[in-house]
């Protein structure tokens, strides 16, 4: 680490803080401030970073995940001591098990306080220590620089995640004595040439490979890898929620869409019959290597770090560095197209089927409610490439994961890992203010929606181009549909209804309702040249999630 300020004197600790956060080149902050930390808002209004300030703490995380996604750059939620930090956690578990680059920056009460009882006197670090890959405290003014470009390289490098930095209120307001620390990362080189050729010679005898994509794989440089090695190769793939967009449309034929919750799809049929599998970027916590893994075939790990290893995942080679130099050398080393075999060939087949009965039939679906498929086949006319996707948790997730599709890499956003509810319209506005000139969808269900409903005023605030869509059906459909699975009844799951437009307009966004299976394609365009925050509610008929479950024929759905 290179200083590079010359200064060594700062009127106080906040001054430091917020230069140090200028060098790692961070854009916007978002909190909600408080005694213990407002030192360092107060310094942020000198500064070149612009503050945000929410409604929760936990969306302020979100929004800062979803920019560490698209940007790779760690994205930076301030907050206040006590219940402010512990708001926090839950984005931080998401950020972390999602792959994004994160920081989250808390106030604490001084360090003469640490031991008594005074009010938000909280161990905060020891709090977020199990859901970050990084939690420390700044214990003196001269270590603030220290402690926070340490915090972001853990938040950056390698598999990315989150990182947690409590600052005391005496630190932040008592004079410091620091240089600003350099942001430079350092890079990853490839897997041995050794081991990647020994990778290369078990595709070439493989009668029945696959490649299983993970979230890492989605980062653009590594997506643009992997597809070089798919022209190269024409290796069947499958991948998890997290790694959508990665396969376009140059390869979409070999792709047998993704995999993920339940173990049903055309996807899983592919891994059952490989005889070789090789991830690239994948985590465990993204599909259970049980769900998937028969332990028949060979198994190859590319990604920046081993695997971890259990039962059902324990590869015979494992190609550890820089995923795209990697994959690109491996592509080198692939000196003839795969030929498929008849096994494959059924499994890709019906999975086009599939994709051409949904675009056939899926506006013959007329019911009011609406049924999924109709909406996701809607909702697949209004996501073009020019548009970014953020999807909530719930039943709903499923049906879009399964069958929407993307061919830009990072252009949906989906949390797979903690299965985070009230993801989707924070990550929404992160994402456009990534790139304000690119229209942002969001979706959740009526129950994830409420979770974060309050940044509606954010949104409006920031005239940010966004449109959330909420799948309305009373009830937390997705615990609904697993407890008639295993008890024969639902339990715990009903609540009541809202009148969603009226609500979004109290907000100042434009709302809209849809109220009839005829107005469904019209009120979704509609809603969509709304420049600023637009919401739509769309009352959804869940009659057909049990086949979620089971369901290989689309046909049967039809």
């Amino acid at each position: 680490m290179n200083k590079s300020d010359k200064k060594t004197e700062w009127k106080c600790g906040a001054d430091l803080v917020v230069a140090q956060l200028e060098e790692q080149q961070v854009k916007y902050v978002f909190g909600i401030p408080g005694a213990k930390i407002d030192r360092v808002f107060d310094s942020l209004e000198d500064s070149s970073i612009i503050t945000v300030p929410v409604r929760l703490e936990a969306n302020a995380g979100f929004m800062a995940g979803a920019i560490g996604r698209l940007t790779g750059k760690a994205g930076v939620a301030l907050v206040t001591s006590g219940p402010g930090c512990s708001n926090l956690i839950t984005s931080a578990a998401t950020a972390t098990s999602e792959g994004d680059p994160f920081v989250a920056i808390g106030g604490a009460v001084s360090r003469q306080d640490h031991l008594k009882q005074v009010h938000q006197t909280m161990d905060t670090v020891s709090m977020f220590r199990p859901v970050t890959k990084y939690s420390a405290e700044v214990t003196s003014s001269s270590a603030i620089a220290e402690v926070l470009s340490n915090g972001f390289r853990a938040a950056e490098f390698g598999r990315p995640g989150a990182s947690f930095i409590s600052l005391p209120m005496d630190i932040v307001n008592e004079p410091a004595n620091g240089h600003v620390l350099s942001a430079r990362l350092p890079s990853l080189g490839t897997a041995p040439q050794q081991e990647i050729n020994e990778v290369s010679a078990l595709i070439a005898q493989a009668k029945n490979p696959v490649l299983l994509l993970g979230l890492m794989a989605s980062q653009p440089r590594n997506a643009d890898a992997v597809r070089r090695l798919l022209t190269r190769s024409e290796i069947p793939v499958t991948s998890t929620y997290q790694a959508a967009g990665v396969i376009d449309q140059n390869h979409f034929s070999r792709f047998a869409g993704r995999v993920g919750l339940f173990n049903n799809q055309a996807g899983d049929q592919l891994l059952r019959n490989a005889d070789l599998i090789i991830t690239v970027g994948y985590s465990p916590v993204e599909y259970e290597p049980v769900k998937w893994n028969q332990g028949t075939a060979r198994l190859v790990h590319i990604d920046v770090l081993p695997a971890e290893t259990d039962s059902h995942y324990s590869p015979d080679i494992e190609l550890i560095g820089d995923i795209a130099g990697t994959v690109d050398l491996l592509a080198e080393q692939i000196n003839h197209r795969y030929a498929l075999s008849h096994s494959t060939t059924l499994i890709l087949q019906e999975r086009q089927q599939q994709r051409e009965l949904l675009a056939q039939k899926g506006r013959s679906l007329q019911q009011f409610a609406i049924h999924p498929l109709r909406l996701v086949r809607a909702m697949q006319d209004i996501v073009n490439s020019d548009v970014t996707l953020c999807v909530d948790m719930g039943s709903f997730h499923i049906w879009i994961a399964r069958y929407l599709y993307s061919f830009r890499a990072r252009q949906v956003l989906i949390s797979n890992g903690q299965q985070t509810m009230g993801v989707a319209l924070p990550w929404a506005i992160g994402a456009a203010l990534v790139d304000p000139q690119r229209k942002v969808v969001s979706v959740s269900g009526d129950g994830g929606f409420m979770q974060s409903s309050m940044e509606l005023e954010t949104a409006v605030r920031l005239g940010v181009n966004i449109l959330h869509i909420i799948w309305v059906d009373n009830c937390y459909n997705m615990v609904a549909i697993q407890e008639e699975k295993k008890y024969n009844r639902a339990s715990g799951v009903d609540f009541g209804p809202i009148d969603f437009k009226a609500y979004a307009e109290a907000f100042g966004a434009k709302g809209f309702a849809v109220t009839s299976s005829e107005t469904l394609e019209s009120t979704l365009r509609a809603a969509m040249d709304v420049q600023g925050p637009a919401v739509v509610a769309i009352p959804v008929d869940y009659s057909a999630n049990a086949l979620l479950m089971s369901q290989l024929n689309m046909a049967e759905m039809f």
